[in-house]
């Protein structure tokens, strides 16, 4: 009787195993050795489909950027630039949440990324068609990349141990309470993501006015001021 043949060796089994590597240990976990190993192939053949490590991360880290959702960035959906920024902004930070360690490669930026690059595209399009000067619209991108990515690369709370005797009042009179922040982890840091992104876009909202308000030729089709998510 035959034995069963292996599945064939393709860039999105490879991708996949990278992914597990990465969730699983981290960036250093990625080898073109240990990659071969988990695959059950010889360490050449994985060249057929990446030249190195470093491509196979960022086909790690394209496969996160496609989980994000940019339905709100299309001509047809009702929401208004803000609320688009909003919602967005709480998809791409879910979809980092759910693979940190991958977050150092997107900080990065898209690069060549097909996938991070129709983010940035969408994103870009969005705010000139809303009516920002371009150039501003780049600098949205930019600020809302940082603070996102930012924000994925640790926790607040979790950077407090649970030791009340860590925390002498002594030294540090205001932070009583700090050992319980380990304890309320996502509500903290949920609840920091949430408050710093409506401020973010509390200023945005304000030099749009600023801009509508201005008006000349850096301004084009400025749309009513937004509803506030």
């Amino acid at each position: 009787m035959a034995r069963p043949r292996k599945p064939l060796l393709s860039r999105d089994r490879i991708v996949a195993a990278a992914s597990a590597l990465v969730d699983s240990e981290g960036l250093d976990a990625v080898s073109t050795r240990r990659l071969a190993a988990v695959l059950g192939v010889s360490g050449p053949s994985l060249y057929n489909h990446f030249r190195n490590k470093e491509e196979i991360l960022d086909a790690v880290a394209d496969a996160v950027s496609v989980q994000v959702d940019l339905s709100m960035f299309e001509e047809s959906d009702p929401r208004d630039w803000r609320a688009a920024l909003h919602d967005w902004a709480l998809s791409y930070r879910a979809a980092l949440a759910a693979h940190p360690h991958i977050v150092p490669v997107l900080a990065r930026g898209p690069g060549r990324r097909p996938a991070g690059l129709r983010v940035a595209d969408a994103v870009f399009g969005a705010m000139v068609g809303a009516g920002w000067p371009a150039a501003q619209a780049t600098r949205i991108g930019a600020l809302m990349r940082y603070f996102i990515t930012g924000s994925a690369l640790g926790s607040f709370a979790g950077g407090f141990v649970d030791d009340e005797t860590a925390y002498d009042p002594a030294d540090y009179p205001h932070l009583g309470q700090a050992h319980l922040l380990a304890d309320h982890r996502r509500q903290v840091d949920e609840g920091a993501f949430e408050t710093g992104l409506r401020a973010l876009l509390d200023g945005l909202a304000i030099q749009y006015e600023q801009y509508a308000r201005a008006g000349g030729d850096d301004v084009a089709a400025v749309r009513p001021a937004p509803n506030r998510p």
